[in-house]
């Protein structure tokens, strides 16, 4: 007689964003091999109702305690338990029987929940590249300690993931991230100086949420990635290339020592690292469409224009400095993205408010997890500040 194989069970950490609805849809295809163990949000509480009712997980967290009362009123009847509050989130990592967490929560807010899913030994599919931007030493550390996989779902990492398998990983000179270059690619400084709001959204290639969508297009999106590459694969940062390529078939690109490179491709598709990281070692058949080389016939690879580009360049100053500077510039992007997003600076000055944090934040060469937190919340003061100015 055959035993029925386990179902994994997962946690999807910012179920109701782009990422986390991409992995419910991977888990309604699966139901024989994929279960939901815990869903968390923001603030949507209307979809992640929704979501908990289809897929019926053990916890659920609202980290907007403003709407416990609703999401918990909703869910009464199901045995389904409900938990309000950020710290929630972490404190359940204690308590769940998920054996894989999905990080997919945007920015800083991904940190601590990462750490005590390690702590609990759990395996980490990776989607907040943040976590590893701000507290990478300590995150890669950890998994060590812990003996915890940690696999990447950002499409790119995915991709330098997929190349190295079978790979000894001294034999890499280089790993070289795409960039789709983002609907601004091409122009100078001086053409971006009135772009607006609803520009800057459309990007010419993927489907994401507004903050990671404002990030591709002045480029720190592609910063945050070099630096999550450093701590990821092991390599020094004058390894780890950007190279734009507008067709985002290639993913990215390993060169070896021996002047072979690997590369990954496939459809701009956020579906295919969030499965292959579910399955691995395995990969799983599945429908999706497939790319064609008679749609895509040829594949451009540009510079990236750092100089237009300012945030590409200070990512690498802060990889470079290390301690709480890449910390600094995360929690500073995060302030003046929002503060774009509100039209409250112009596009171009993200990046000058980024730097303006880098130059005055008092800089920490081996912070511990407090002062992460510390300069976190600083930095966030100090960027609120020079942008209501």
């Amino acid at each position: 007689m055959h035993q029925a194989k386990e179902k994994k069970k997962i946690a999807i950490l910012g179920s109701t964003g782009s990422i986390g609805t991409q992995a419910l849809d991977i888990i309604r295809e699966n139901p024989n091999d994929l279960e939901v163990e815990v869903l968390t949000a923001h603030s949507n509480s209307d979809l992640l109702i929704k979501q908990a009712l289809e897929f019926n997980p053990n916890h659920v967290v609202i980290a907007d305690e403003s709407k416990y009362l609703e999401v918990k009123n909703a869910l009464e009847s199901h045995d389904i338990k409900v938990f309000a509050g950020q710290k929630s989130i972490s404190d359940l990592m204690s308590i769940t029987s998920a054996d894989t967490v999905l990080t997919a929560m945007v920015g800083y807010s991904g940190l601590l929940p990462t750490i005590a899913a390690i702590k609990n030994k759990k395996r980490i599919a990776l989607a907040n590249k943040e976590t590893l931007v701000v507290a990478g030493e300590m995150i890669t550390k950890l998994c060590a300690e812990n003996h915890v996989d940690l696999l990447p779902v950002d499409s790119e990492h995915s991709a330098i993931f997929q190349c190295l398998v079978g790979e000894n990983l001294d034999s890499i000179e280089n790993i070289i991230l795409t960039a789709s270059g983002g609907p601004f690619r091409g122009k100078k400084r001086d053409e971006l100086i009135h772009v607006t709001k609803a520009q800057a959204l459309k990007h010419p290639n993927w489907s994401m949420g507004a903050k990671i969508t404002i990030d591709s297009a002045s480029l720190m999106n592609k910063g945050l990635e070099v630096i999550e590459a450093k701590w990821l694969f092991g390599v020094k940062g004058d390894k780890i290339k950007v190279v734009v390529h507008p067709q985002s078939i290639i993913h990215s690109m390993v060169e070896f020592e021996d002047g072979s490179i690997k590369a990954q491709m496939g459809l701009p598709d956020m579906k295919l690292p969030i499965q292959y990281a579910f399955y691995f070692p395995q990969r799983k058949q599945n429908n999706w469409p497939r790319t064609s080389f008679k749609t895509f016939n040829r594949l451009d690879f540009e510079e990236p224009d750092t100089e237009t580009f300012r945030n590409l360049a200070l990512a690498y100053h802060a990889m470079d400095k290390g301690g709480n500077m890449p910390c600094i510039l995360n929690a500073a992007n995060e302030i003046a993205v929002q503060l774009f997003l509100e039209d409250k600076i112009s596009f171009l000055g993200i990046a000058e408010l980024n730097e303006k944090c880098m130059m005055n934040m008092p800089f920490i060469s081996n912070p511990t997890l407090e002062d992460y937190i510390n300069t976190d919340a600083e930095t966030r003061k100090m960027a609120l500040n020079f942008g209501m100015k």
